[in-house]
């Protein structure tokens, strides 16, 4: 699919949908107190800041030709105090808004992150994980600050624009006209560029998503990259997507730039115009110097809110798309999910029912068609077959992490899909083809599935898949930290821990996929004097291409052509002479 590469842009060229910031509101309604206090605060320090050029004013008219030194100081004092009252309710307000930020930061990825872990495995067979971790991360960041300080801000922009209107009007009505001339001009340029501006930065956000879906797959694979010498060929892609990302960023600054560019040549030009008109055009009588010094003043703090406010629209507009993808991910379907009134699994025995089951990841394109077999309770059972048959996903099934196409599956005869899905899965134990070794101690790891289990349970886990040995040579034994992946850890010994932690769950059901094939022959033979004892009384599906480790199973299935094409005994198969036969003489030959 287009969507699982990391070259393809996504779409964020939707226009701007205010449903979005309005469904955003659930998130900014609980920190509602907070916030009014940072807005109250935030105007009363806008409001004394603005007495600032009144007292600069009445100093200049007033107080100095009078020649009133205590006067002067007592002006000077106040000025002071009202610059210092300001700084300390912003700083206040400041803080408020911090705290409010992350707090919303911290509700949207909570809630992101719930979501991500309930999702099936069908939403990550469909994406690169750079392009998810970016919308919990970067995204998130992007809206967080127009959630909190972006709202509070543009009301208070607003109201700050109306009190210098007022303040500008109360010293001197010409002059205020002369101050908003330059509107018109400004609301023209805004027009001009606000969807090229939009658009840029939507670019922007792609060429990120591109290049961090990049970096997390080149860094997950480094070792294959290495394996075949492919870093100078992954350099030139990761400079053309870096390059990408570039160009549209200083394309998106160059847009960005035409604002203050702008606000900043319609303030000087407004500010001259004031003393040009004042001091040219209009009685002395009329417009002192000190009316114009503060009127200058006033259209300089006049142009600020403009450019503050132009800001904020191009951040609500970005913000909004990036909020149409936060959204659109905890919008995505929860496909595997408990039914209403599902019923907990009651303690199985193990039996396990396919009935005319048909199952396609993608529609049209069934993987199993009408497949039905019986599994007695503590039957062990083998899935061979070629590469791409469908063992792998038959044991999917089983754990429910994808919902069929048609049938039904039963264990002890209860319907897996009217059951919940904890207590489904909490009674069995399912060791996938890959082994993968999450960051922390191998202690921790192989409890990862009973956290409650004693050291000496983990132990004894470690010892029946022949891991202990292995384990008790590092330095700090069990409590030896391992980076995520496993990296500091062979494969054959990631699989052994993998397979521990399986173990320590005491499932009724066991699933092992490939279980041993990272592990020598020798390990094998004594892995497989603690697998015997430990299968004995469990229902067990394993799936294996070497055919040697399966022999002893009570049954195998030859899954080929979207179904069961043989099953039996080892010794039935061979003697059948059919599939089974032919692959398990040709790997003898090989061997």
């Amino acid at each position: 699919m287009a969507r699982n590469k990391f070259d393809v842009d996504e779409n964020l060229e939707s226009p701007f949908n205010i449903k979005h910031f309005r469904r955003a509101m659930v998130y900014i309604k609980r920190k509602q107190k907070p916030m009014i206090i940072a807005f109250i605060l935030s105007a009363l320090s806008a409001a004394i800041s603005l007495s600032a050029p009144l007292i600069m004013q009445h100093v200049v008219d007033v107080t100095i030709p009078a020649k009133a030194k205590l006067a002067l100081v007592g002006w000077s004092v106040l000025m002071l105090v009202t610059i210092v009252v300001s700084v300390i309710l912003a700083t206040i307000r400041s803080r408020i808004m911090t705290s409010v930020g992350q707090d919303i930061i911290f509700d949207i990825r909570t809630d992101l992150f719930k979501h991500l872990q309930d999702l099936p495995f069908k939403y990550y067979d469909d994406r690169p994980q750079g392009k998810i971790l970016i919308r919990v991360v970067n995204y998130v960041n992007s809206v967080s600050d127009v959630l909190s300080n972006g709202i509070i801000n543009f009301i208070l922009e607003i109201v700050n624009l109306i009190f210098i209107a007022a303040f500008m009007f109360a010293v001197d009505v010409r002059l205020s006209f002369v101050t908003l001339a330059g509107l018109p001009v400004f609301l023209g340029v805004m027009l001009l560029i606000k969807t090229r501006q939009r658009r840029a930065w939507q670019a922007v956000s792609n060429k990120s998503s591109n290049l961090n879906a990049y970096m997390q797959e080149s860094i997950s694979g480094i070792g294959v990259t290495q394996m075949f010498s492919r870093e100078q060929r992954n350099e030139g892609i990761f400079t053309r997507l870096a390059g990408n990302f570039r160009t549209e960023w200083m394309r998106a600054l160059r847009f960005n730039a035409l604002i203050p560019f702008s606000v900043d040549n319609l303030a000087t030009i407004v500010t001259t115009l004031i003393f040009l008109v004042g001091l040219l055009t209009l009685s002395p009588q009329d417009v002192t110097f000190g009316v114009i010094l503060a009127m200058s003043t006033y259209a300089a703090r006049f142009w600020q809110p403009i450019l503050n406010l132009s800001n904020l629209y191009n951040n609500f507009i970005n913000a909004v798309a990036y909020l149409e993808r936060i959204f659109e991910t905890l919008d995505e379907p929860v496909t595997v999910s408990d039914i209403p009134g599902a019923e907990e699994l009651l303690p199985v025995r193990g039996q396990v029912t396919f009935d005319d089951v048909t199952f396609a990841y993608d529609p049209g394109l069934n993987i199993l068609e009408n497949i039905s077999f019986n599994v007695q309770a503590g039957e062990s059972i083998a899935l061979v077959g070629p590469t791409g048959a469908g063992k792998t996903t038959v044991v999917n099934l089983i754990s429910r992490f994808y919902n069929l196409t048609g049938g039904s599956i039963l264990i002890d005869g209860q319907d897996i899909s009217q059951v919940t899905m904890k207590s489904l899965r909490s009674q069995m134990g399912i060791m996938l083809q890959d082994s993968f070794i999450f960051s922390g101690t191998i202690l921790d790891n192989i409890r990862y599935g009973k956290l409650d289990a004693t050291e000496e349970e983990v132990i004894a886990a470690a010892k029946t898949v022949c891991a202990d040995e292995f384990i008790r040579e590092f330095e700090h034994g069990y409590m030896t930290e391992v980076n995520e992946r496993g990296s500091k850890l062979s494969q054959g010994q990631r699989q052994l821990i993998s397979f521990a932690r399986t173990l320590l769950a005491d499932p009724r059901i066991l699933i092992l996929d490939e279980a041993t094939s990272s592990i020598d022959a020798k390990t094998e033979r004594l892995l497989q004097k603690g697998l015997n004892e430990l299968l004995k009384g469990r229902t067990s599906f394993i799936i294996a291409h070497r055919l040697s480790t399966v022999k002893n199973c009570d049954r195998i299935m030859y899954v080929s052509n979207k179904g069961i094409a043989e099953s039996g005994s080892h010794d039935e198969l061979i003697a059948s002479r059919g599939l089974y036969y032919r692959l398990y003489t040709a790997q003898k030959m090989e061997a």
